[in-house]
């Protein structure tokens, strides 16, 4: 459903308000089917069970609340975790006078009354699939023209059904055009102001007819050089060229309203237009399968920054300094910025390529600057075409390739732009986000033209941008099955640099063709299925820059620097004499990329070995280091195998018991008591049962749990007997043969790790939000689920060491992530862990430390583990034992207290090394001793 569907939708819902149904006929009118609402209205998809509250997984959670308890209530049920364990995209409240809402993935909040939501309607466009942009950097006018854009193409889709037949590349190119003729006329590109929307106007019928047909001759008189023939109206247009209107297309048809908007259109300011942020805005009104499915997003200049920095520019800007007052060296620079490459190999609208563009003009700005300030002289520059200036009023004409001009004893210095489109490549596989890569280019040139000449002031001058000439190579296709030397060639001494944001698709997000990708790039590799998707650019990326004078930096999830991925990508790369050069540690995105709200990310430098200085940027602060190994720490380029045994001398960790059974073998309380009441001997059959999500939340669950021996006992209870047959019959239509196989067992778990002693559970996933992961102690009459895992024999020194800040701190860099939160590894993590060999008085510490912490969590029984650490709502006295329990086992490794956590994680690594030297030097030793 199109926004302006919608909009109509919400209009008439205001008219007539039905409280008993408005939250169902609100979703109704953003294109939430009936068959759905009927099932809401049921309750089969209403997951709370309160009066005047609906909970829609993923969607809202409504509520009706009185006058002057809306924004209490709103606040609490915006913090309160376990109302939102369903990730409803809106918490909405209301009195059927006001609304408040709030976007729980965005933060964004709507305070308006109940009748006016029509014209906020766009706030709950995510349920049509359509997400609101919004970034630092945009203003006004790109949200306004975004907007317009989107009804335009909305109606000239729904007035056109045969649009898409040729699979959208008529409309893409169309649309492109479109832009560049508003922002033409605004920005003096065109000769007159207003002029293509006055002549569109005075020169069409009101009904829109005949729009197309002038759009269509428009466009071929702005293809033609000679227009001489044309009437007057459209002899003015200047001739474009650059193959933005070499191709013939047919332009959709309009009607009186597409009309209207395409005027409406042209009344904006197209001269406050971002290009950097536009060309990211408009590819959200594009076909509605494109808005939700290629993760197209815009990048905020501040985190392009991150990547170009210190990737290149940082350095540039350091040259500069040091050549201030040498004009030699400084015209060498600019020689310099003219010849570097620019290189996005997923470039979407061209967000990177353009701040890169302007950020080397305005450097050279800057040095065009130094060079004339100590002396106002001007070079001018015509090998091109005759110059023409004035000065005191007399026009002065030169011929020459380099000519000087002597004003009053004063030499003027005319400066035109060495730097040109014609540096900047990229890829996209997007056929209209390429369209508007190559068009914001254009648009960018000419505003930097602009600053260029205000800023020179005297000795600034622009040639002209029309006849356009050639744009950046943009390439449209898949960056993955494309040679990037082909898109991007190398010649010797020929600087590069490779830069931009990928997608992110772990795998079992990838489709058919990415996972083809993979197979491709990865022929050869062990176990590649397990990286990232982006790995792909990392691997292209390390391929293309070997031996060459070239670099690159990638956006990425910090998926490929944890768990095994870093075994499985990071030895490729150093083995072809490659280098991390500077790495952002993990922060979270902060633009509204579509799909990735909330994902975490790094931003990794890579280049051929080098004895230049590598750094380190953590929260603001960079820190600059000897070298920055795969887990962006500083240390040596070590990779963590999966080991099947700690690497220090700690206890096992062993994964939970997996059932196989369709949940036959489990047992709500309710079936638990009601089992005992009919048949008391049922309770030696029965166990608590423990997983990641009954730990952390406090939920109660059990399991038939039985040992052979007791199997023709426990048959003789119907209802377990009922149990047993099930699970027999949901395991014989297993795919799996060790399944079937394991029919005869019923009565077990399919995989059991239990020995009947007291546990340690440990979460396999965990809230990244937490200052500590959640573990507790259960005693021997507890069946650990696989969710989560065990450590047997419980001791409590060894709850301290993985309770410890140092050790959550080590999972962090070392485990594997779902989405953003921690996922806890034995074979990575646990195993590799390196903790000194302590003494039993340093035990006795420990363990008393532990049962502080057990007792401060015994002061809250109404509380769940959930609630205890959340770090916004954890009890002063539960923080402050945890702290006392850090420093023990931090003294355990040293007496100096650590200063950070890039220390702490430094002094782990090197620990790890030396371990692994030790234990590979005794086991080379122990294997002569043997062979002799």
């Amino acid at each position: 459903m199109n926004a302006s569907q919608i909009e109509k939708n919400v209009s008439e819902l205001v008219k007539s308000i039905d409280k008993e149904n408005f939250i169902f006929d609100l979703l109704v009118a953003y294109g939430i089917s009936k068959t759905s609402i009927t099932r809401l209205k049921k309750g089969d998809f209403n997951l709370s069970k309160v009066e005047g509250e609906v909970l829609y997984k993923k969607k809202v959670f409504f509520k009706e609340v009185a006058s002057d308890k809306l924004l209490t209530t709103i606040d609490d049920l915006t913090k309160n975790e376990e109302d939102l364990k369903h990730n409803p995209r809106f918490v909405i409240v209301t009195d059927y006078k006001t609304l408040l809402a709030k976007d729980i993935r965005t933060g964004l909040t709507l305070d308006t009354p109940i009748t006016e939501i029509n014209k906020r309607f766009d706030f709950f466009l995510p349920w049509a699939g359509q997400e609101k942009y919004q970034s630092k950097n945009e203003n006004h006018a790109d949200r306004k023209a975004s907007y317009e854009m989107a009804k335009l193409y909305d109606i000239l889709v729904h007035e056109n059904p045969n649009i898409y037949d040729d699979g959208g590349h008529n409309l893409n190119i169309f649309l492109s055009r479109l832009l560049f003729c508003f922002f033409a006329e605004d920005t003096g590109i065109f000769n007159e102001e207003g002029i293509f929307t006055n002549t569109l106007g005075q020169h069409t019928k009101s009904d829109g007819s005949d729009v197309h047909l002038f759009l269509d001759r428009l466009f071929k008189v702005l293809n033609t050089e000679d227009n001489s023939t044309e009437p007057n109206y459209l002899q003015v247009f200047p001739y474009v060229n650059g193959g933005l209107f070499g191709s013939n297309i047919v332009s959709p048809k309009f009607s009186s309203k597409a009309r209207k908007i395409i005027l409406e259109c042209g009344e904006l300011d197209w001269s406050e237009i971002n290009p950097d942020i536009f060309g990211s805005m408009i590819q959200a009104v594009v076909n509605p399968a494109y808005r939700s499915g290629l993760g197209m997003h815009y990048t905020s200049v501040p985190n392009i920054m991150k990547v170009i920095e210190p990737l290149f520019l940082n350095e540039l800007r350091e040259e500069f300094e040091k050549s201030k007052g040498k004009p030699n060296q400084l015209r060498k620079l600019i020689f310099r910025l003219s010849k570097i490459k620019c290189f996005d190999p997923a470039c979407g609208s061209g967000n990177f390529l353009i701040i890169a563009y302007k950020e080397l003009r305005a450097l050279e700005i800057e040095i065009i600057k130094e060079i004339n300030e100590p002396q106002s002289s001007i070079i001018v520059d015509g090998s091109q075409s005759k110059i023409h200036f004035t000065k005191d009023g007399h026009e002065v004409v030169s011929n020459a390739p380099q000519a000087r001009m002597n004003f009053n004893a004063k030499q003027i210095e005319i400066w035109f732009t060495e730097i040109k489109l014609s540096q900047f490549y990229g890829i996209e596989l997007d056929d209209f986000a390429h369209e508007m890569a190559i068009l914001s280019l254009w648009l960018a040139e000419h505003q930097m033209n602009k600053v260029f000449v205000d800023e020179l002031h005297d000795f600034g001058r622009a040639k002209p941008i029309l006849p356009l000439k050639e744009a950046g190579h943009i390439t449209q296709g898949n960056s993955i099955r494309l040679d990037w030397k082909e898109v991007c060639p190398t010649k010797e001494n020929d600087e590069i640099y490779i830069l931009g944001n990928p997608p992110y698709l772990g795998s079992s997000m990838q489709d058919k063709i990415q996972k083809e990708d993979m197979s491709i790039i990865f022929k050869g590799f062990k176990n590649f299925k397990n990286l990232d998707y982006i790995a792909c650019w990392f691997k292209k990326g390390s391929d293309y820059i070997v031996n060459l004078n070239s670099s690159f930096s990638f956006v990425s999830t910090n998926s490929i620097c944890q768990g095994e991925q870093v075994d499985l990508l990071w030895p490729y790369i150093y083995n072809n004499n490659l280098e991390i050069s500077f790495a952002h540690t993990s922060f979270k995105w902060t633009n509204s990329a579509k799909g990735n709200a909330g994902v975490i990310v790094v931003i990794i430098g890579i280049r051929n070995n080098s004895p230049q200085k590598k750094i380190i940027y953590l929260n603001g602060i960079q820190k600059e280091v000897k070298n920055i190994n795969p887990y962006l720490s500083e240390g040596s380029n070590i990779t963590l195998p999966r080991r099947s045994s700690p690497i220090s001398k700690i206890s096992k960790m062993v994964y939970g018991n997996k059932s196989t059974d369709d949940g036959q073998l489990f047992l709500s309380t309710e079936e638990k008591n009601n089992l005992i009441n009919t048949n008391p001997e049922a309770i030696y059959y029965i166990k608590k049962l423990v997983g990641a999500i009954e730990l952390i939340r406090g939920i109660e669950r059990w399991c038939l749990w039985i040992e052979d021996c007791d199997v023709e006992n426990a048959r003789k209870i119907p209802f377990i007997d009922n149990r047993l047959k099930n699970v027999t019959e949901f395991r014989l239509k297993s795919k799996a043969q060790s399944t079937i196989d394991y029919a005869v067992f019923p009565n077990r778990f399919k995989q059991r790790t239990y020995n009947g002693t007291n546990t340690i559970i440990i979460p396999r996933v965990s809230s990244e939000r937490r200052d500590y992961i959640p573990f507790d102690f259960f005693d021997s009459n507890t069946i650990v689920l696989d969710s989560a895992q065990a450590i047997y024999n419980a001791q409590p020194w060894i709850f301290g060491v993985i309770s410890s800040k140092i050790h959550v701190i080590w999972v962090k860099a070392t485990g594997g992530r779902l989405k953003s939160d921690f996922r806890y590894s034995t074979s990575l993590s646990y195993n590799n862990f390196p903790f000194p060999t302590i003494t039993d008085k340093h035990k006795e510490i420990i363990n008393l430390h532990v049962f502080e912490i057990l007792d401060e969590r015994a002061k809250y029984p109404e509380k769940t583990l959930a609630q205890l650490y959340d770090p916004d709502k954890m009890p002063a006295g539960l923080k402050e034992a945890h702290h006392q329990l850090d420093l023990a086992i931090e003294r355990c490794y040293r007496l100096k207290p650590f200063e950070s956590d890039i220390e702490r994680l430094e002094y782990l690594f090197k620990m790890y090394e030396e371990m692994t030297t030790k234990n590979s030097l005794f086991q080379k030793e122990k294997k002569t001793k043997k062979a002799k």
